[in-house]
């Protein structure tokens, strides 16, 4: 479900092809990216995701929060977000992407925007988009909000049977062209099934159409509903075809010089597959995609990135809320990050020793850091195991890693 701009589980195909380099680009590919081996760094806390509140005015069958659309007792208060976010902005986050359920539903939540842009914290948003009218889109825009990235899961019937309410894709274009009106940097976010996969050149049609800046491409994560949703998740060849079209859609929008930054997220199997298809192709800017990919790190879950859920409590990220690593109620977040005792953010930063299968032994370890636990454990009950999502091939993972 985030953009951030700075989010350590993202891809830039834009930049690895050689495009422009947009803000995120400054964190997501420094050279010391990869050497981030604590969330507790000196000098800034992880990328915070906050899951708002877990209801929601739709049922989407892929969700990971399983939000609903009933209200939820016992979820953190004005004045607890408000004490929380005083926590972030000591800890130095560069950013806190507000998310849900639906972010919008929560009636104080531009207040709490707007307490997190005046205490230094860069504040996103993660929507669906349909509860941003012209109103809405204004006060976003007054506040500085960095940005927001609304959901589209293709064309219209598609996005409305997958959302679950005729209407949807409406109000969600609506959102976009309101944001887009005010001001506000918004971009597209498109989570690929199998029910949707042929939609991508829909999605591509509305990013061109709607002069929209951004477009980021998540895979599917088996967590919240989408637990019950692995056998709709690609198969390898698919998402192989998928990576293909869009390294030729990024390829012809910057020869075209359009401004548009596209993202991948949630499979650092991503940098590596590009990598390799430059180095057929280009091997000059293959030199160029390894350097970056080398300085990224790859996964950073309980790293550079956590996330605080509507009730206060500490994930590794927003699709691990099956661990909790205690709650802002008992003590601050910056300490509970910062606490090296608590074993799993422990074993995230320590994680090469504990990876099994071909993720304990791929040349591209370094570089993808064992890809998204959340969905190994999910697939096999074993939260180190192999990442399932990972589509290389196994010669490409035993291969020599050359620039």
């Amino acid at each position: 479900m985030f953009s951030t701009n700075g989010r350590k589980n993202m891809i830039s195909v834009t930049r690895l092809l050689g495009g422009a380099s947009f803000s995120g680009d400054r964190l997501r590919y420094h050279d010391q990216s990869a050497g981030q081996k604590t969330g507790a760094r000196p000098d800034t806390g992880p990328v915070v995701v906050w899951n708002a509140t877990k209801t929601c005015n739709l049922e989407c069958v892929h969700c990971y929060a399983d939000a609903r659309s009933r209200r939820f007792d016992g979820e953190l208060t004005t004045d607890e977000a408000k004490a929380m976010i005083d926590d972030l902005a000591a800890f130095k986050v560069p950013a806190l992407l507000i998310s849900g359920g639906e972010p919008f539903v929560r009636p104080d939540i531009l207040d709490l925007a707007e307490y997190a842009t005046t205490h230094g914290v860069r504040v996103t948003f993660s929507t669906n988009g349909t509860l941003i009218d012209e109103t809405r889109a204004r006060r976003i825009a007054d506040l500085g909000v960095a940005y927001v990235g609304i959901s589209v899961d293709g064309n219209e019937e598609r996005h409305d049977r997958m959302r679950v309410r005729k209407g949807a894709f409406r109000d969600a274009l609506r959102g976009i062209r309101n944001c887009r009106d005010a001001g506000i940097r918004v971009g597209v976010r498109f989570t690929v099934t199998q029910d949707n996969v042929n939609e991508i050149d829909s999605v591509f049609q509305l990013v061109e159409d709607e002069g929209i800046g951004r477009l980021c491409l998540y895979h599917l994560v088996y967590s919240g509903r989408g637990s019950y949703l692995s056998g709709i998740d690609l198969e390898a060849p698919q998402k192989r075809k998928l990576m293909d079209k869009m390294i030729a859609k990024v390829e012809q929008w910057n020869g075209e010089g359009r401004n548009i930054e596209v993202m991948t997220v949630d499979n650092h199997a991503d940098a590596p597959y590009i990598y390799l298809q430059l180095l057929e192709r280009d091997p000059a800017r293959a030199v160029d995609a390894f350097a970056l990919i080398s300085n990224n790190g790859g996964n950073r879950s309980g790293i550079a990135i956590g996330c605080i859920d509507s009730f206060g409590v500490v994930h590794p990220d927003q699709f691990t809320t099956n661990h909790a690593l205690g709650s802002i109620r008992e003590r601050p977040f910056s300490e509970i990050w910062s606490d090296s005792r608590v074993e799993l953010l422990d074993g995230l930063r320590n994680r090469k020793a504990l990876l099994k299968g071909r993720c304990a032994t791929c040349r591209w370890l370094s570089m993808c850091n064992g890809n998204f636990r959340a969905r190994a454990e999910a697939a096999t009950g074993d939260y180190w195991e192999s990442d399932p999502g990972c589509y290389l091939l196994d010669s490409e993972i035993a291969a020599e890693v050359s620039a």
